[in-house]
Formats: C-alpha cells, sequence, structure tokens
C-alpha cells in the first residue's frame, strides 16, 4: 500500500553498499523508518533530498518491517540555511536528536510535535533570535506537548502561588520552601522570568535578558530535559551554551 505524508528527516544510516535507512518525523504518522534504495549512487534520483534538516513530501509503500521511499520532493531545504553557520547547525541538530527521542513510539502521530520541529527549523533558518535561545525555547515547548510543562510560577508540588526561589528538574520546575529538597537550584528571579518567557514565546522578553540570565535558563533547561529524557543529549555537547 501507498501513501504520501510530508516530513523532517531526522537522520540516517547507511544499508548495505548502497541504500539508507532514513529516520522520519512526519505530519500524519509520527516517526517513520524507511528505506531510501540507491540513495548513496551518484545516479540516485534523489539526490540530497533526503538529508538531515530537509522538509521533504514524500510517497512511501508499506513494508512488514521497514517502509519504502519511492518518491521525495524537497519542500524546505532547512541545511541549506543552517550550514552556513556553527551555533545554527550545532543547535538545530539537537532539536532533530530531542524530536527523535520525544517521538519514540514508530507510527503514532504526533502533529504538534512535527508542527513545532519545523517552526524551530523555520526561526532557526531565519536568525532574528539567538540560536541558544531559539533552542531552548523549542526544548521547552517540545516538552510541553510531550507531557512535560515545567512550572514557573505556582510550585510544582503544592501548587502553591509564587514567585518561589526553588528550581528542581525531578519535581517539574519551581518549588516552595516547604517542597523544595536537597540539591534544588535557586536561580535569579530575572532567570525564572526568562524561562518562563521562552516557554511562552515572549520574544521582547528573551531579546534583551542580560547574558548572565540567558546562561542560567540554558542549564537549567538543559538539566530539565536531561532528566526527563533519562540522558543527556549526545548533541548537545557541541552547543556553545
Amino acid at each position: 500500500m501507498l501513501y504520501r505524508d510530508e516530513a523532517i528527516v531526522l537522520r540516517t544510516h547507511k544499508l548495505g553498499e548502497a541504500d539508507r535507512i532514513i529516520t522520519l518525523l512526519t505530519r500524519q504518522h509520527g516517526r517513520v523508518r524507511a528505506v531510501a534504495k540507491g540513495v548513496r549512487r551518484t545516479t540516485s534520483r534523489f539526490g540530497s533530498r533526503l538529508e538531515p534538516f530537509t522538509h521533504v513530501d514524500l510517497q512511501l509503500a508499506e513494508g512488514r518491517n521497514l517502509d519504502t521511499i519511492t518518491q521525495a520532493e524537497t519542500l524546505t531545504p532547512f541545511s541549506k540555511g543552517l550550514g552556513l553557520d556553527y551555533d545554527r547547525y550545532t543547535a538545530g541538530t539537537v532539536m532533530l536528536e530531542t524530536a527523535d527521542r520525544l517521538v519514540s513510539e514508530e507510527r503514532e502521530p504526533s502533529v504538534q510535535q512535527f508542527l513545532l520541529l519545523v517552526g524551530g527549523l523555520r526561526a532557526m533558518v531565519a536568525g532574528e533570535h539567538a540560536p541558544g535561545q531559539v533552542l531552548d525555547s523549542y526544548l521547552l515547548r517540545s516538552l510541553a506537548v510531550a507531557g512535560w510543562a515545567p512550572s514557573f510560577d505556582h510550585c510544582a508540588r503544592c501548587g502553591t502561588e509564587g514567585p518561589h526561589r526553588w528550581f528542581n528538574p525531578s519535581m517539574g520546575g519551581v518549588v516552595c520552601a516547604t517542597c523544595r529538597v536537597p540539591g534544588s537550584a535557586s536561580p535569579s528571579p530575572e532567570t525564572l522570568a526568562l524561562l518562563g518567557a521562552l516557554l511562552a514565546g515572549d520574544w521582547a522578553v528573551v531579546d534583551v535578558a542580560p547574558a548572565r540570565n540567558l546562561k542560567e535558563a540554558s542549564g537549567l533547561v538543559a538539566a530539565f530535559l536531561a532528566w526527563h529524557l533519562e540522558r543527556a543529549l549526545k548533541s548537545l555537547v557541541y552547543v556553545e551554551r
């Protein structure tokens, strides 16, 4: 059976002498792994349309274990814009790995994650905001879509209205003095306000934030992400934080 869908290429693996396994985040079918036959040959009709970061329209044939890509048409070549800037490229790589990890079940529709990734890559290429802050905003939003929305105003445990001075990734965000546990961080009030702005997409606040608050916020976002994914992302170590 053939079907069509649009997708973002997340990663690729070599298969045999000329093929590749392409991991995709599709709009309607969620995470899909498919074979692109002959794609590594110079005469391949797919060309560079199945490289990471590419937004493509695909036709696929269903298979028992892996689907097979039969047609591919480029919609948006995000890799061209990201490949010219190291910071944006590495931040974009983290976005792809995050999407791959958060949408772990194959063929489970995840339209929100797909749209969020497309929007995040589009913002990264546009260059209107710093790549680190686009990445942090994407990470917080993708976690929220996955069901792990952090709390930056009410206590994540008892719900008491803030402001609160303690933050703990394992408890879901800020916690009050009564609920805090040993090892909780104590970020500045300005950093907590910045985190809330990153989650809400309030760029008027984010773009004027001091460097010290941006750095502190990035560290908390990374800790929150690592806790819920149960391990740190491999690509995150290459990002200048």
